[in-house]
């Protein structure tokens, strides 16, 4: 779940799965390198690996999981220290979510929008649904930026039916301590993108 004040969580209200209409789930980097290994990693992020689990098993619709997987040498790593190398065990789905990968695209960036297997369901695939879930890590960039690109081509289009999700319990950032505060970060990011028309839920619920 993400890390927040309880009087900023107690702001939002859980929302009834009964209500989703035409949904898919994606999951963001919810991987070793961000969980369990490596220079970007913060194990607390797995805390919200049993609310996904959860959001998977109780909603049957596609689930489509998004990786970091970076070339030995790639822009990002001006940025951010070496991570999530392809070929890598940093680049794999955590084995606690293993059992529901399905289908599995690629990014070369934070932002899963610009992503080669993104855009091609972006053209082929993404009018089959109505209520576009995204979960995982990190809230304030991959998650904020994914959220934000998609709702911009949204509005662009003027897809009207259309609603990003993002559930508070499956998603978190990263803390390390007087350089990004876990609390403030995500409060920042759930309420930029709730002010942007994404439609931001304390959790999902039967």
């Amino acid at each position: 779940m993400a890390r927040v004040q309880q009087e900023f969580y107690q702001k939002f209200a859980p929302l009834s799965q009964h209500e989703l209409q035409k949904p898919i789930v994606f999951v963001v980097d919810m991987i070793n390198g961000f969980i369990k290994e490596g220079a970007l990693h913060d194990p607390a992020i797995l805390s919200c690996g049993d609310a996904i689990k959860r959001l998977l098993t109780d909603i049957d619709c596609r689930r489509i999981f998004v990786a970091d997987a970076h070339p030995p040498k790639t822009r990002e790593f001006q940025s951010y220290p070496s991570h999530c190398v392809i070929g890598t065990a940093e680049s794999e789905v955590i084995s606690e979510l293993q059992p529901y990968v399905e289908e599995l695209f690629y990014k070369n960036s934070t932002n899963a929008f610009t992503a080669d297997d993104f855009q091609t369901f972006l053209g082929s695939d993404l009018d089959m649904y109505r209520d576009i879930i995204i979960t995982g890590c990190c809230t304030d960039i991959c998650i904020m930026q994914f959220s934000l690109c998609l709702n911009a081509w949204l509005n662009e289009h003027n897809k009207t039916n259309h609603r990003i999700i993002i559930p508070m319990d499956c998603v978190d950032t990263y803390h390390i301590e007087e350089l990004h505060d876990v609390q403030t970060n995500n409060q920042f990011a759930l309420t930029n993108m709730q002010a942007n028309g994404i439609l931001i839920v304390a959790s999902m619920v039967r």
